[in-house]
């Protein structure tokens, strides 16, 4: 029986706290069928041949164990871009491969999973998801100095080596014969490191001699095998069960809200269904909340529909799923509100404009990242930018535990 990682449970704890997601959940791990997943890829134990491998990496190369057969150690690291822990230890694999880059040594990451089994709301640490467009731009963003290669389309390599979680570290010596398997080192937030496997295992292939440790647990996100993909499917049907409510809104409360008096961090977009833009960029809104509801994104929004068009704009936020996630309906009911989703009724735009965002110059769509405390992280006018708003969103939420 596969254990569930960090993020899958807190995840969980999440979705038991609302009792439609909650009825979801329990449907689904009564009523749908077990994956047999990777029961039959165990992972590779040391003494075990490196099985070889034809990977896309992202210079658009494809890439074989001959690619690096002039190098005394190899080691292979099963990563990804969403994990939390596997962010967590960029920066030290990074020093790895620089500090043992003029010897013969070459370390070479491939992400195993399915980024269509990953569901929106396990995104919550990352700008960017496991897709291979995306493994392009996270490692640009994040300056990686190593070869990083897509396994997601088959997971062929990844079931050879058995890969169970991310990250996942596979040194092998010369002849390219496993001799360590396991973790990176033994501190996932990289403070109190008691045992460095890793740099241990590599110094001593280099120097002829025997890993100190020949295996250690992994510790991380749990693979995202392609039998996972039903989890997202019942993950949005549980989200598009959520009501969907719509209150007016005068210039007073405007100015309320764009205090944040609360811990959240708040996303607040001005549209209106007459408004191209508006309509265009709405989707993603509505991912970009569910992708970091759960750790604390909410999402306002305020339409400029004329008064008696109420209906109206209610029904396209009905449409989009624009309902209220779990803990936006705990930090609700603390300030004494019903919803998220308002209806400027007045006739004195200015005013609002003037307590919503005095930088606001009156066009639609407008949207604003506010901290908690009322700091302005983010604003533009006119379409969003997804990527440059969920950096501001995990800039300010983090990568890692």
């Amino acid at each position: 029986m596969e254990s569930l990682s960090s993020p899958e449970l807190a995840n969980l704890s999440s979705i038991m706290k609302s009792p439609i997601l909650r009825a979801s959940a329990v449907a689904f791990l009564f009523l749908a069928p077990v994956p047999a997943r990777a029961a039959d890829s165990p992972t590779l134990e040391p003494g075990a041949t490196a099985p070889d491998f034809s990977l896309p990496g992202i210079d658009d190369h494809t890439y074989s164990l001959a690619d690096f057969a002039d190098k005394d150690v190899l080691a292979l690291l099963f990563t990804c871009n969403h994990c939390p822990t596997a962010q967590a230890y960029e920066e030290r694999v990074k020093r790895i491969v620089s500090d043992f880059g003029k010897r013969s040594f070459a370390l070479v990451a491939i992400s195993p999973n399915d980024p269509e089994a990953v569901r929106l709301d396990e995104l919550g640490y990352s700008v960017h998801g496991d897709s291979f467009e995306d493994m392009k731009a996270h490692a640009a963003l994040n300056g990686f100095n190593f070869p990083y290669l897509y396994d997601g389309a088959t997971q062929t390599t990844a079931r050879a080596y058995g890969v169970v979680a991310t990250p996942h570290l596979y040194v092998f010596d010369r002849e390219r014969v496993l001799r360590y398997v396991g973790g990176i080192d033994d501190s996932e937030n990289g403070k109190d490191i008691k045992n460095h496997y890793a740099r241990d295992a590599i110094e001593a292939l280099l120097a002829g001699q025997e890993p100190p440790v020949a295996k250690s647990r992994v510790f991380g996100c749990s693979t995202k095998w392609a039998e996972k993909r039903g989890g997202g499917a019942k993950s949005d049907e549980a989200w598009a069960a959520l009501p969907v409510t719509m209150e007016t809104l005068d210039a007073e409360l405007a100015k309320s809200l764009a205090a944040n008096k609360t811990e959240q961090l708040r996303l607040i977009n001005v549209w209106a269904t007459w408004c191209g833009p508006c309509v265009a960029e709405f989707p993603e809104l509505v991912k970009t909340y569910r992708r970091y509801e759960k750790r604390g994104l909410e999402l306002v929004t305020i339409s400029l529909d004329a008064p008696g068009d109420g209906k109206k704009a209610l029904a396209f936020l009905q449409r989009e799923h624009a309902g209220t996630g779990p803990v936006t309906a705990d930090s609700l009911n603390a300030e004494g509100r019903t919803t998220n989703n308002y209806h400027f009724t007045g006739t004195d735009k200015n005013a609002l404009a003037e307590a919503l965002d005095p930088e606001w110059r009156g066009p639609v769509p407008h949207t604003l990242l506010v901290a908690p405390g009322g700091k302005v992280l983010y604003r533009k006018t006119g379409e969003i930018d997804p990527v440059e708003l969920r950096e501001a969103i995990v800039g300010s939420l983090g990568r890692t535990y």
